[in-house]
């Protein structure tokens, strides 16, 4: 077992004063289990304790209007992670009181927690033996036990999931769970493990075998990544407001609010002739910004106009005049707010 070992090394390196650690409820990990999904621990301290201020309970967040949550969550990508975050909650006050349900299958079968997200809020929050299999699990486990081929198979995930029921204790069971999470993000790290730290050393397969650098094994190549290409309209009116419009709830920055955007500079310019009443729009294209996707890039062709005082009269619904330098708590997706800084509040300066 690694159990004993690994509870020694977190009494004396572990961390524990991280902000979902103190008061550790089910709330509060859970939020800090999804924010920590794709994200590193020293990005989500800060979005983690503006969000807790803001969001102290599961009821506050229920009540929030959608694009306050999001607003607090730009930045952190994968904004579907927010979305379930408010549905969730507000299944937990509609149908079970306002506090998570008892049994595994139950937590689980709420909108974005999965199985070891489940396992987590449990064992942290209220010390029950319930398995954990992270990206920092994975690590830590298939270096151990030497355990080839990628954890994306379903063949290897079972054997990792068996292996993470075979190593949970029965006692200390919060501790063994944060334990095995630290040691994969400081000391397991996915490059330069600090083998010589590990507490876990003198059992590691991979260690004695000289196969830390080739384990966990990576994913199947994949094809060249895709390439896409949009027009956003930078639509400036008075008092540098910048137009925006609110995008699908599905989908790409779903229900986040964007700047306009177009197949080319053809249907803009249509769009501010037809909707924002310039006679004759001139649109200055601006440096492209490629944004990286988890499965695609993405190349932003922005477009920048003026608009004249009666351009900003437009209140069509899923659009708005965002006054850019006294914002509203609206979501907005990190490129963005990026380009209204740039080609709007500095460009202005």
């Amino acid at each position: 077992m690694i159990a004993p070992r690994l509870a020694d090394w977190f009494d004396h390196h572990g961390r524990h004063d991280l902000p979902w650690q103190r008061d550790p409820t089910p709330y509060r990990v859970w939020v800090s289990e999804v924010m920590l999904q794709q994200t590193q621990v020293a990005t989500v301290i800060p979005y983690y304790e503006r969000f807790m201020a803001r969001f102290p309970d599961v009821r506050a967040l229920a009540a929030a209007p959608i694009d306050e949550v999001l607003h607090h969550w730009s930045g952190l990508g994968y904004y579907a992670r927010a979305r379930n975050l408010q549905r969730t909650a507000q299944l937990l006050v509609a149908e079970h009181g306002g506090e998570f349900p008892a049994s595994l299958d139950e937590v689980q079968a709420l909108p974005g927690i999965g199985r070891s997200t489940a396992g987590a809020i449990l064992a942290l929050s209220r010390g029950e033996r319930h398995p954990i299999l992270d990206g920092n699990v994975r690590r830590v486990l298939a270096r151990h036990f030497a355990v080839e081929g990628f954890s994306g198979l379903p063949a290897v995930a079972a054997r990792l999931w068996q292996l993470a029921e075979a190593e949970t204790p029965h006692q200390r069971v919060a501790a063994y769970t944060q334990a095995v999470m630290d040691l994969g993000a400081t000391i397991c790290t996915r490059t330069r493990p600090a083998c010589d730290a590990c507490p876990l050393s003198a059992t590691c397969q991979a260690f004695a075998q000289g196969l830390q650098t080739s384990l966990p094994s990576p994913r199947p190549k994949q094809k060249a990544r895709r390439l896409r290409t949009t027009h956003m309209l930078i639509a400036v009116g008075e008092g540098g407001a910048v137009l925006l419009e609110q995008r699908p709830a599905r989908g790409l920055w779903g229900g986040l609010w964007s700047l306009p955007e177009f197949e080319d500079e053809t249907a803009a310019v249509a769009f501010c002739s037809a909707r924002l009443g310039i006679a004759e729009p001139k649109l200055e294209q601006q440096p492209v910004l490629r944004h990286v996707f988890t499965h695609f890039d993405l190349d932003i062709v922005p477009l920048r106009v003026t608009c004249p005082p009666a351009g900003t009269l437009m209140d069509d619904p899923g659009y708005v005049w965002y006054n850019s330098r006294a914002p509203q708590r609206l979501g907005l997706a990190a490129p963005v707010a990026g380009l209204i800084r740039s080609h709007v509040l500095e460009g202005s300066r």
